[in-house]
């Protein structure tokens, strides 16, 4: 019976963290969009939009973060071959995206603190 609570408490958990995640993405990319029609009402410079995408990506990355919990956990209580195999795949993609999402935010940031000129790369 205590095994039966603990798959039940931690579907919950799972849907609960999953749909944080969810949430902190839609919220971001709402965040984003809004931000984008406001820079693109008043500026017509390219360098105005890279703020918005390091805070996009910033917003994707903890999202994303949120996601791998939830398979993370998902996968706790005495997880199937099957199961692991999955979670390693998931784990594998989430983590390579994140990756590139924190080095493309570095790169961005690097620019915009030298003035946003990407011609001296």
């Amino acid at each position: 019976m205590s095994e039966e609570v603990l798959h039940r408490v931690s579907g919950v958990l799972v849907a609960v963290i999953e749909a944080a995640g969810a949430t902190v993405i839609s919220v971001g990319a709402l965040w984003a969009v809004a931000r984008f029609v406001v820079a693109g009402i008043r500026h017509r410079s390219a360098e105005v939009f890279t703020p918005i995408r390091l805070s996009l990506g910033r917003f994707l990355t903890l999202g994303l973060e949120f996601q791998l919990a939830a398979d993370i956990l998902r996968t706790a209580a005495a997880p199937s071959f099957e199961q692991i195999g999955q979670l390693a795949a998931i784990a594998t993609i989430r983590t390579a995206l994140n990756y590139f999402l924190g080095r493309e935010i570095d790169q961005e940031q690097r620019q915009v603190g030298r003035g946003g000129d990407r011609r001296t790369e």
